[in-house]
């Protein structure tokens, strides 16, 4: 009988990401396949296996994420060049990425109780859960004999300390609605953690870092001996930097002003989602969007912006950036291994990577431009582009993989990594 493979799901609100892995000890990628522009049709479809890439727009009317899962599988199951991966009959599991996970600390195997309290979550995290669990319903239903796992964004910040994560309110309150700083991103922060350490020879346990994973959505974590100290997001994925459509860090107050609807349900909202018209508006109507009328950072990030309101929100991003490098260099006393990059924009964006780190040269961080330029390299997964001077604190690129991650993880759950 072939060797089962392994399926590690992404969704997100207008695109889902699927790749199928060998089940072995170190996971390799049997095929790619990603379906984006759901929110803005046409969809795309892009998929490679081997060296076969191939892309399209989609005929096919795909409205949510789970449309496009079933036709990303109904696509592979169906391809000649995937004879590994030929039904689900080949399936050792799904891994599902879910935002947010709760009290969750790690991964959890799908069954009627957890699946149960997965649903209480997604009124905790309507807008980041959704998509996920729809495709969690989807295989429970369809592939009802291929196990389902989820990994958690909020699980790798379980080593938070109670004065971060607690907020200054009613305490009865805020434990009965589980009103807490979670943080989020963790998946990849796993990644950049295990690959970083590595990278610089140093036990996982033994490493500080500060980790940045910026993309549409934007965070930043203090990593202090291998363990999550601090980050940027909060309850939900909304608090600290903002993001292209997000507006990050506000005065909670400011949304009341904004308008007197923030209160009551989004027109946004459906039968199972609720929405209210604040998390609309700070999430999905704010932004670098909201600035520039772009979402894409390509546009922003460059050496002279187009108008002064690209220059702007960049600068706004920056700022932002810079004052967590700043608090969490001083949470970490000064002691941090590398400051590393990751994400889209993260990984993409030197003009980005320049600024923050100018910005940060009294703490003894500077780039090579060159290095800095050149970015990430083939299949390279870490990349020093620190400035050449003995006294310079490492700079890093890193290739985050959240897909490999919670197949890896599958993997060391299943006794095969030790």
């Amino acid at each position: 009988m072939a060797p089962k493979s392994i399926l590690s799901v992404n969704a997100g609100s207008s695109s889902v990401k699927i790749t199928f892995y060998t089940f072995e000890k170190t996971p390799n990628v049997i095929a790619n396949a990603h379906i984006s522009g759901i929110t803005a049709p046409p969809a795309t479809f892009k998929y490679s296996v081997g060296d076969k890439q191939w892309e399209e727009e989609l005929k096919e009317t795909v409205s949510t994420p789970q449309d496009a899962f079933k036709l990303l599988l109904k696509r592979c199951f169906t391809d000649s060049d995937l004879s590994g991966v030929a039904s689900s009959d080949d399936l050792a599991c799904v891994c599902h990425r879910v935002v947010h996970g709760g009290n969750f600390d790690s991964p959890a195997v799908i069954n009627d109780e957890t699946y149960h309290q997965l649903e209480q979550l997604e009124n905790l995290a309507p807008l980041h859960n959704f998509s996920a669990l729809e495709i969690v319903r989807f295989c429970r239903k369809e592939l009802p004999k291929v196990q389902s796992m989820t990994f958690f964004d909020s699980s790798f910040h379980k080593t938070l300390p109670s004065y971060v994560t607690t907020y200054p309110i009613d305490q009865k309150i805020a434990k009965s609605n589980k009103l807490r700083k979670y943080g989020f991103h963790g998946i990849s922060y796993s990644f950049i953690l295990r690959s970083v350490a590595e990278y610089l020879q140093k036990a996982v346990d033994k490493i500080n870092l500060i980790a940045l994973h910026v993309g549409s959505g934007a965070s930043i974590c203090a990593i202090k001996e291998g363990k999550s100290t601090d980050t940027s997001m909060g309850l939900t994925p909304l608090a600290g930097l903002p993001g292209a459509t997000r507006s990050g860090d506000i005065d909670p107050s400011l949304v009341f002003h904004y308008t007197n609807e923030a209160g009551k349900l989004s027109p946004a909202s459906t039968k199972e989602m609720h929405i209210s018209t604040a998390e609309e508006i700070l999430n999905n109507k704010s932004g670098w969007k909201v600035l520039t009328g772009t979402t894409d950072f390509s546009q922003i990030g460059v050496e002279s912006p187009p108008t002064t309101q690209h220059k702007l929100a960049f600068d706004i991003l920056v700022d932002r950036i810079v004052g967590f490098v700043g608090n969490y260099y001083v949470k970490l006393d000064g002691q941090v291994d590398a400051i590393v990059f990751a994400g889209g924009i993260g990984e993409k964006s030197a003009v980005l990577r320049k600024a923050v780190i100018e910005k940060s040269r009294s703490l003894g961080f500077g780039v090579d431009a060159g290095a800095n330029e050149k970015g990430l390299g083939g299949r390279q997964t870490v990349a020093d582009i620190t400035a050449r001077s003995e006294s310079a604190k490492r700079v890093l690129i890193c290739q985050t993989d959240e897909q490999f991650e919670m197949a890896y993880n599958y993997i060391q759950a299943q006794g095969l990594g030790s």
